[in-house]
């Protein structure tokens, strides 16, 4: 029986979780027989074009198509639909899900999935009219996590077509994370995510002052990318609460899993999110997390058990729950080893690949 052909269209900006999820289902369906895949990135100005570069020396099958302009984009994915000839057809993401699924139904590709990655997206008026429209032409819209399949529903996502695959990780990468006992690791703080208005970075730099004012001076590493006009303000604010010594704005990095095994801590303050990779592999590499407690992020936690929730935007909160696992290591340590084996259970790439494969073979007959 030949492969069910599916092409997953996302950003090639490589900011976010939706490029990420794409590629690894795209490998994963390379290191199978039932799925051939390919990727299609939309072209972003500001990319780095080693991202590019890497994923062509792996073998993932990619191709391009122009950013500059929304018909532009439509009408160059149309192309590769009619070269390639998907089955189904994959639109991941913010406003991506718009022109891949329009370039879908030109090309007439027989089955559209449109995945959401967030719970808060900048939707217009007329982009939620054109979602909707969208939607009953759509075969199944999936949030990768509950909140999002619920934010989903609130904008009018039909109920019986929209379903929640959650986001996982790579686990492999955090294989070692038992040969890094709690009490020998850094007492620092890890925050993994990009610099931009999704993220609150200020919240977690505004509650270590406040810990510096009640004796407790842990190192701060923010890990992540981002434009100068996001960055640039953190870096003024560290100098003017008087804590740019403890911190360290690493740019991006290609060893999280290094950083997050030989440090306690890994904090993802966030406004809004859909499903945390960034908090999932804090789990996995053995950390007490803690995390804002957003949609997105109290799936993930239970609160007290394998991690701390504190209220978005509140400094004080987020120094009380910092503060807790700093001056109590034997429960911050308990609390890091069930966060461990809760990602291990709950949180690998591989269940949430099974899922996308069942859907993708289900929608082509073959489930």
């Amino acid at each position: 029986m030949t492969p069910v052909r599916v092409l997953h269209f996302v950003t090639g900006g490589f900011s976010g979780g939706a490029t990420q999820v794409a590629v690894q289902l795209v490998n994963a369906a390379r290191e199978g027989d039932a799925i051939e895949p390919l990727l299609v990135l939309r072209r972003k100005r500001h990319a780095d074009p080693s991202r590019i570069v890497e994923l062509r020396k792996a073998g993932v099958p990619l191709e391009l198509v122009a950013g500059w302009s929304h018909a532009a984009t439509i009408s160059a994915l149309v192309s590769v639909c009619k070269r390639f000839k998907p089955d189904v057809l994959v639109a991941h993401g913010f406003s991506e899900h718009l022109w891949g699924r329009y370039a879908g139904l030109l090309a007439k590709v027989p089955h559209l999935v449109h995945v959401e990655h967030n719970t808060r997206e900048r939707y217009t008026a007329w982009r939620r009219a054109q979602a909707r429209w969208l939607a009953r032409r759509t075969d199944r819209i999936v949030g990768c996590s509950e909140g999002v399949r619920q934010a989903l529903l609130a904008m009018g996502m039909p109920a019986e077509r929209t379903i929640a695959i959650p986001n996982g990780v790579r686990l492999e990468p955090f294989a070692d994370a038992d040969a890094h006992p709690f009490a020998q690791r850094i007492p620092g703080i890890v925050m993994v995510a990009r610099f931009s208005k999704q993220k609150d970075h200020a919240t977690v730099l505004r509650a270590l002052a406040l810990l510096r004012a009640r004796g407790l001076s842990p190192p701060l590493l923010f890990a992540g990318g981002g434009k100068d006009l996001h960055r640039k303000p953190l870096e003024r604010l560290a100098d003017e609460l008087g804590i740019a010594a403890q911190v360290r704005f690493l740019g991006v990095v290609r060893n999280v899993p290094e950083l997050l095994m030989t440090h306690q801590l890994a904090v993802l303050g966030t406004h809004y999110e859909g499903m945390p990779l960034a908090l999932l592999e804090g789990m996995a590499a053995g950390c007490a997390v803690v995390g804002s407690a957003v949609p997105g992020v109290r799936e993930v936690l239970e609160d007290g058990v394998d991690g701390l929730l504190v209220a978005e935007s509140d400094p004080v909160a987020m120094a009380d729950a910092l503060e807790r696992v700093l001056r109590d290591p034997g429960r911050a340590a308990r609390m890091a080893a069930t966060a461990r084996q809760v990602a291990l259970q709950r949180h690998g790439r591989a269940l949430m690949n099974r899922r996308y494969e069942g859907l993708f073979l289900t929608l082509a007959g073959r489930g």
